[in-house]
């Protein structure tokens, strides 16, 4: 059996479907890590929900900050932009069923096996594996719940944006689901800065430190796969491998295979 890890899909759906025949993908005996960002501004969000739901325990997913969108688009909060290409979920026969298994998955996951964890953006250096674990879970417990619709509607701002042990309420679960979905640069006081998103190195990024270069207290032990941060285009260290190679942007769609390292790639292919 063969891990597969993939960057975000962002509705490229025939870049993933070749992706999978290029790795020879089984359902039957590999299990594929899917890093957030299922849908939006690609052309076949509907396709790419559809076949991950399909493939049931051989698919984990994290949710990311799209993901989320959609799932407050759906339930009426705020409107749909054209370029999120997202139409087509909503009025697809099969909506509901879509969306409530897109609620189902986690923010985080852990690998029974293997020493690798996911997050959408990535964990943020003042919290440990049990942090992760914990914030993930609060956050998934009320989208789950009949707390959904309130959730949904007060997720988005930039506040809180220091970690505090002690938040409670929304400014927990606001901070979490910004953690764990859109973070990429820190300021040097460890405050999350939620507007640039340049690669670190460029002009602009001079007082900002990367998530995975901020010190942390202690390590995790494990290997950070994370998306989002697409021009990055991929990063790989001993600590945290960014999979976000920007298919949806003209790029290219990254897989890693875990058991040996090696690194696939499917061109964006022409409309």
């Amino acid at each position: 059996m063969a891990t597969y890890l993939v960057g975000d899909i962002q509705g490229c759906y025939r870049e993933l479907c070749a992706l999978l025949t290029q790795v020879g993908f089984s359902e039957k005996e590999d299990e594929l890590w899917l890093a957030g960002d299922l849908v939006a501004r690609g052309p076949d969000s509907l396709s790419t929900l559809r076949l991950v739901k399909s493939l049931g325990n051989s698919a984990t997913t994290v949710l990311g900050n799209h993901d989320l969108h959609l799932l407050a688009i759906a339930r009426g909060i705020g409107k749909a932009k054209p370029k999120d290409r997202i139409d087509p979920i909503l009025t697809a026969s099969d909506s509901e069923a879509l969306l409530d298994w897109l609620s189902h998955q986690p923010l985080f996951a852990e690998h029974a096996v293997h020493p690798i964890v996911m997050a959408h953006a990535g964990i943020p250096p003042q919290w440990q594996l049990e942090d992760a674990r914990r914030c993930a879970r609060e956050v998934e417990t009320m989208l789950q719940s009949e707390q959904q619709q309130w959730l949904l509607t007060h997720m988005y701002g930039n506040e809180p944006d220091l970690w505090d042990p002690q938040l409670s309420g929304l400014d927990r679960m606001r901070y979490s689901i910004n953690a764990l979905t859109r973070m990429r640069f820190l300021r040097p006081d460890g405050r999350l800065e939620m507007h640039c998103k340049l690669p670190p190195g460029e002009p602009g990024t001079e007082q900002f430190i990367s998530w995975f270069d901020f010190p942390r207290a202690q390590p995790l032990g494990k290997t950070v796969i994370f998306g989002h941060w697409a021009s990055l285009m991929g990063h790989w260290d001993d600590h945290a491998i960014g999979l976000d190679t920007g298919c949806v942007w003209g790029n290219q769609l990254t897989m890693l295979r875990w058991d040996d390292q090696q690194q696939f790639q499917q061109n964006r292919l022409d409309p």
